[in-house]
């Protein structure tokens, strides 16, 4: 076989895996349509319901945009952004709480309509414009009945599934599949690995080819960071950027763009989240860099929106121009008369002025622009038909699937990669599609066959040198080393960076935090005797109460061992992070009714690992609610979800779990040694095994957040 045929039977089995998912997460969409209640997909963040209907107007893309305000549950984080698709329902109160039933399925199957049900859904489907704390702005089409809207009684609105990514990744699949000339080059080239002769001959494969020149110096960057901006000018196929947490990925690729738009004129950024996107044409801005963000941003505050291009669309000089012309076209719409040839003619002049405009409005965007920022579906817009760029960067990429990527690729002659496959890994919900192979990321892929392509960031800056150790050893063969200036921070004097609170052990529950038994008793929290797991709901999560209880006592001691004043005078920051949604929502509401933390709450964030992805902190605490007989512990054999909630720390971090149940992983059996011997002092304690990264254990999924 050769080396196309051998790609492009892999991109082949690729698309069935991917149909494998869409078929998964559109049938898992339907059941929760049918059954889930309307309150708990308000908790899941899925929903906001009720909602008030605030405004309609035309945007300046002359889309039909209408906005509304959550008016309960604020605090719940929600999971709307840019680009994902909404529907619009009425729900009465009982029906909100109800767990679902033959309500919801009839209100489900019935439209707008399902007459004589609670829960109506409305007929059309909304994309998400942008959300700004409780206010989010739904472009919907035309004709849609915003009087339905305006005068219905329990408004709400939820996501919807998701056919429009998924159409486009299975296009990309199939174009990289057909692809000849450079497409088809870098399909046959990330899927051919190359092997270097050991007698010093030629070898075999295919080789990322790059140019020769001798490497430049920054004196702004450390030794690998310089070698991989080097590493991304010499590439003219493919360069891969790994950078393990603390270690500045940012910093270096913001660097590698900048030195090659001195070498080209425009560039296309990609990532898989918006979020992911605002950060870098965030960095990117701050260099003085000219960005255009294709698609609105997750933040929404002006210096984010100043560079997307539906602002900038705005503040055009021509736009007011423009901005007529589409009134006029849609006033004449409404007072159509058939058969009058004056109206056809009248409308026809009318676009034909429009459309010169918005060309030449589109042209001097792009061509002032040095960077195309967008995700990676974003990069399918149609403002984008026609554009080609050489070079392609793709932050993030290891949280991205394949498919994706081949989205922007097609534009490309070239891609730059940065990631870290030993962190979050891209959704994958599908456990049969998972264990086949469609969590394995592009980035993975060419670690794997072009190792010569890859540059491994190696000085971190974020994180005590025990916190950092551990994850050196185990995900990165112990190549990261820490920077002098982090080595050896601390908050307290002889205090251990990293602790482990074994809440199975009655000692552990209490002494081990320092707190005695009266104390606890007096108490916000009354701890339950047992710290076992619960399940809340049939697709909610897992919970354990009491695990929660101790970990705000745990973080009230340590305050108290910090000084309040300090706390406040040196703005000492804390994550609390758990797996699961439902434990994050418990710990929230429990740092709400907390007397004791009270001072200290804008400085106390709760959430996810993967809402925790990207950020630091200076005290972690991870409460990992597993506790059972059986030593099942879920999405929590993904072992890089524990490294990225370890790596969020610069100083502190505090693990509270039940020893008995997670020791039956290797990996958490080994923390746990760590960890004692840190207390100990033994610092000279080596693992016995390590990972290349990958989670080799598939139970429910590989992360969802439950």
């Amino acid at each position: 076989m050769n080396t196309t045929q051998s790609s492009i039977q892999a991109l082949q089995q690729q698309r069935l895996l991917l149909e494998l998912e869409y078929q998964t997460e559109k049938e898992a969409y339907r059941q929760q349509t049918e059954s889930i209640g309307v309150g708990r997909k308000v908790k899941r963040g899925d929903a906001w319901w009720p909602v008030r209907y605030q405004r309609s107007y035309y945007n300046s893309l002359n889309q039909l945009a209408l906005e509304v305000t959550r008016t309960q549950d604020e605090d719940i984080e929600h999971n709307f952004e840019f680009g994902r698709p909404v529907v619009f329902f009425t729900c009465d109160a009982d029906t909100a709480t109800a767990a679902g039933g033959a309500t919801a399925t009839a209100g489900a199957k019935g439209g707008k309509g399902g007459q004589g049900t609670a829960l109506r859904y409305f007929r059309f489907t909304g994309v998400v414009s942008y959300v700004d704390g409780d206010r989010m702005v739904v472009t919907v089409p035309d004709g849609t009945p915003l009087i339905d809207l305006q005068g219905a009684q329990g408004l709400g609105v939820q996501l919807s599934f998701d056919e429009t990514s998924y159409r486009l990744m299975m296009e990309a699949l199939d174009r990289a599949i057909r692809g000849k000339g450079r497409l088809g080059y870098l399909r046959d080239l990330f899927y051919t690995p190359w092997h270097p002769a050991k007698d010093g001959s030629r070898g075999h494969g295919m080789r990322a080819e790059t140019l020769v020149f001798q490497p430049m110096h920054f004196d702004y960057l450390n030794p690998t960071q310089e070698e991989a901006v080097n590493q991304v000018l010499r590439a003219k196929d493919v360069a891969v950027v790994h950078g393990p947490p603390g270690t500045g990925k940012t910093t270096t690729l913001v660097e590698a763009i900048r030195e090659t738009l001195m070498r080209e004129s425009q560039v296309l950024v990609c990532a898989q989240s918006n979020m992911a996107v605002d950060w870098i044409s965030e960095k990117l801005v701050d260099r003085g860099i000219n960005v255009l963000r294709i698609g609105n941003p997750t933040r929404v505050n002006d210096k984010m929106l100043s560079f997307t291009y539906e602002r900038r669309f705005e503040a055009h000089p021509d736009y007011p121009q423009l901005w007529s012309l589409r009134k006029a076209m849609r006033e004449l719409r409404s007072h159509r008369r058939g058969g009058d040839e004056k109206w056809h003619q009248k409308m026809e002049s009318l676009k034909s002025r429009a459309t010169e405009l918005e060309i030449r409005i589109n042209a001097e965007l792009f061509g002032e622009a040095r960077v195309i920022a967008s995700t990676l579906v974003g990069a399918a817009n149609r403002l984008l038909d026609g554009q080609r760029y050489n070079t392609l960067f793709i932050d993030e990429a290891a949280q991205a699937l394949e498919a994706a990527c081949w989205i922007p690729l097609r534009r490309v002659g070239r891609v730059v990669l940065a990631g870290d496959h030993c962190q979050l890994p891209p959704t994958v919900k599908s456990i049969a599609a998972l264990k086949a192979g469609l969590g394995k990321t592009l980035m993975e892929r060419l670690v794997e066959t072009h190792p010569e392509a890859v540059t491994l960031l190696k000085t971190q800056y974020r994180m005590h040198d025990d916190i950092m150790r551990f994850s050196s050893d185990y995900f990165y063969g112990g190549q990261v080393e820490s920077a002098p200036e982090v080595k050896f921070r601390g908050i307290l004097d002889l205090d251990t960076p990293m602790e482990w609170i074994d809440t199975h052990s009655e000692l552990g529950k209490l002494a081990a935090a320092g707190i005695g038994t009266a104390e606890a008793n007096s108490s916000l929290f009354t701890l339950h005797s047992s710290f076992r797991e619960e399940f809340v709901g049939e697709s909610y999560g897992r919970i354990n109460k009491s695990e929660a209880m101790l970990t705000l006592l745990v973080l009230e001691r340590y305050f108290e061992r910090i000084g309040k004043q300090r706390l406040l005078d040196e703005r000492i920051d804390v994550g609390i992070i758990s797996p699961y949604r439902a434990q994050v929502q418990y710990l929230r509401r429990l740092v709400q009714k907390s007397a004791g933390l009270k001072p200290f709450r804008r400085m106390i964030s709760v959430n996810t690992v993967d809402g925790f992805q990207g950020q630091e902190r200076d005290v972690i605490l991870i409460s990992l609610v597993r506790s059972n007989d059986e030593g099942q512990i879920g999405f929590l054999r993904d072992l890089r979800r524990m490294n990225v909630a370890i790596t969020r720390a610069r100083m502190k971090v505090i693990i509270l779990g039940d020893r008995q149940t997670l020791a039956h992983n290797p990996f958490y059996r080994q923390l746990w040694r760590y960890i004692t011997a840190l207390k100990e002092n033994n610092y000279e304690a080596t693992l016995t095994d390590s990972t290349d990264c990958g989670a080799t254990d598939y139970d429910n999924g590989n992360g969802t957040v439950l």
